[in-house]
């Protein structure tokens, strides 16, 4: 495809080309003054001229235009791009270049729907983006696609889809990234897809990041449950952790500083107790043993 890159146009000033317009009004004013005497033409070809000024007058001043702050006027010339202004001011071009409406350089946001998609364990979820971007190419914006706008809003929305398809919701036994434990890499990679959607329009996205993301209704329930489920045995783990730390630790200070001597059956009993005392969820209740584990 051939793809058209902005230039910069040729212009003046208007403010220089409105003393020439009005020159050739006054001197249409002045030939006509002589052509005319009493309601009576009495020199056609004074006339004439001064019919030509104005004709000439009206030419020129179709070719004023104003480009506002922001804003970026496409010109084209008999079917071909001429250029484009980004200045904001007063102008004036050849009167037979057909002005296009100005295209927009501010910084827009589209939000997208919320799409249900399938991520990439096949869960259903619906996800939502937000995308900042802007045109900085006003002739790829008005040429290379139909509507620019429209061009951003389906391609931002095919990103996010891109995006959810590669990535699962969620991973709870590794560190692989996920839509939703890792936002800041999703984000970097959101805008990096739509910006690569979106050069042949272009537009820069400036920023692209998740507003909603959660489990399909039909699922939402049990996935709650699956993530209780996870939650509850990595609490169990850490839990378990900790306490294999305390016996061992219980067990070396005593072992050192030679409180008491354990033979293997009376360390087993101890770990046993100990690890029961602190990772059961409920208080426990002290056995006294008057005797000893022999008897």
């Amino acid at each position: 495809m051939n793809q058209i890159r902005e230039t910069q146009s040729w212009s003046l000033n208007g403010l220089w080309v409105l003393p020439a317009i009005a020159t050739l009004i006054l001197g249409a004013i002045v030939l006509s003054s002589q052509a005319i005497v009493n309601s009576i033409v009495v020199n056609p070809l004074f006339l004439g001229g001064a019919v030509l000024l104005v004709i000439m007058a009206v030419l020129l001043s179709l070719g004023f235009f104003v480009v506002q702050p922001n804003q970026a006027q496409v010109l084209i010339w008999l079917g071909n791009y001429m250029g484009s202004i980004r200045q904001p001011g007063f102008y004036w071009t050849l009167p037979l270049v057909v002005q296009q409406r100005q295209v927009s350089l501010r910084v827009r946001n589209f939000n997208s729907d919320y799409l249900k998609v399938n991520d990439a364990q096949g869960s259903p979820i619906e996800i939502g983006a937000v995308t900042v971007w802007r045109v900085v190419d006003s002739a790829r914006a008005f040429f290379d696609v139909e509507s620019f706008t429209d061009f951003v809003a389906i391609q931002s929305e095919t990103a996010v889809r891109a995006l959810a398809n590669r990535y699962p919701y969620d991973i709870y036994d590794t560190d692989q990234p996920s839509l939703r434990s890792h936002p800041d890499d999703m984000a970097e990679i959101l805008k990096q897809e739509a910006q690569q959607r979106l050069e042949v329009a272009g537009v820069e996205v400036l920023d692209a990041r998740l507003t909603h993301l959660a489990y399909a209704p039909e699922i939402a329930q049990a996935m709650l449950r699956r993530q209780q489920a996870a939650a509850v045995i990595s609490a169990k783990e850490r839990i378990v952790e900790g306490a294999m730390g305390m016996v061992e630790m219980a067990l070396h200070r005593l072992s050192e500083q030679r409180v008491v001597d354990l033979d293997e059956e009376r360390k087993a009993a101890m770990v046993n107790n100990l690890l029961v005392a602190i990772v059961s969820e409920s208080a426990t209740q002290p056995i006294i043993n008057a005797g000893t584990l022999y008897t």
